[in-house]
């Protein structure tokens, strides 16, 4: 009888003890969540390219802090593909309640979101954009990439469209939402200008091999030419290098258009070594935050939230320094 005793003691301790952990961890599947429950995110970054991308891994870091509720599991790419859906699919493995994907190119992310959809394990997008079917992410929180581009070739047709005027481009990361869409919003504003494009290639987004492509430029095209579009201000702050170093003087000898406004973009800018950028707000990390509490506790959210960008001259740039954060 003690025996039997004992066992039934120890049932209703099992019991109550399942019934326990049963409430301490409700809400940490991606379906569910109170607000006291922590998050736990996996937070694929392209790398550390730019100074734009390292304020908006700061604003990442930032936003999904322990104190706001998250734990980060963070990792960057060294922009390679194949080591970002690797990452992704570690995120997978390791049961995160949600995933944040910058995505370093547009193609071959169907598999590996699909296997986080069969996970339950939903993606949110930032920053960059991918071409597989929008069932298979929960959102994106980005910038208008065809609209830099497209404002960016507007200032430079209304300035330089009526002369005759060779161009140059720094393209981005070949294959990367970024690249594809300031090329389309550019090329689309220039058209039927008397704007002749000499040269356009890739210079990944880096300050370095934005220096090695301009070299290549001028010593391939020299004096010939006038204008230089970079699709950020870090390849653009590379170029600066290359044309002085070919003794000319950017900004009058080398006119200059650039996107992303990071604080040495616009000191160039101020300072008369840039002609004009366009803004690519890095601070994305709050936004996406707040997308992904309302995806994990099972709210409704808008397939994409765009963040505004802004535009400077030289003028604009001086005004702006003194407040700029990133």
């Amino acid at each position: 009888m003690k025996a039997k005793k004992t066992l039934a003691g120890l049932a209703l301790m099992g019991a109550i003890a399942l019934t326990a952990t049963g409430c301490a961890g409700g809400g940490s599947t991606a379906g569910g969540g109170g607000d006291d429950k922590v998050i736990t995110v996996g937070f694929a970054q392209t790398g550390s390219e730019s100074g734009w991308r390292s304020a908006n891994t700061e604003s990442m870091k930032t936003a999904f802090s322990t104190e706001n509720g998250f734990n980060l599991i963070f990792n960057a790419a060294d922009n390679k593909p194949e080591a970002q859906i690797a990452a992704v699919r570690s995120f997978i493995n390791q049961g995160v309640d949600a995933i944040v994907v910058a995505p370093i190119v547009t193609d071959g992310w169907d598999d590996v979101l699909k296997e986080a959809k069969d996970a339950n394990i939903p993606v949110i997008l930032e920053d960059r954009t991918v071409s597989a079917s929008e069932d298979l992410y929960a959102s994106w929180v980005g910038l208008d990439f065809k609209k830099e581009g497209e404002t960016a070739g507007k200032w430079v047709a209304e300035n330089f469209g009526k002369t005759p005027t060779n161009l140059v481009v720094l393209e981005g990361t070949t294959g990367s939402s970024a690249a594809t869409d300031r090329a389309t919003g550019f090329n689309d504003a220039i058209a039927g200008t008397d704007i002749t494009l000499l040269d356009s290639q890739t210079g990944n987004f880096t300050r370095a091999e934005g220096k090695t492509v301009m070299e290549g430029f001028l010593q391939k095209y020299g004096s010939q030419i006038n204008l230089l579009f970079a699709h950020n201000d870090d390849m653009g702050l590379g170029a600066l290098d290359a044309i002085k170093a070919a003794g000319l003087t950017p900004g009058t000898d080398i006119k200059i258009v650039t996107i992303d406004a990071v604080k040495d973009g616009m000191t160039a800018l101020a300072d008369g070594e840039f002609n004009y950028i366009v803004e690519c707000n890095p601070l994305l990390g709050e936004k996406v935050a707040e997308v992904v509490k309302k995806v994990v506790a099972g709210e409704s959210v808008d397939k994409q939230y765009i963040v505004e960008d802004q535009a400077f001259d030289q003028e604009q740039a001086k005004a702006a320094l003194p407040d700029r954060k990133y």
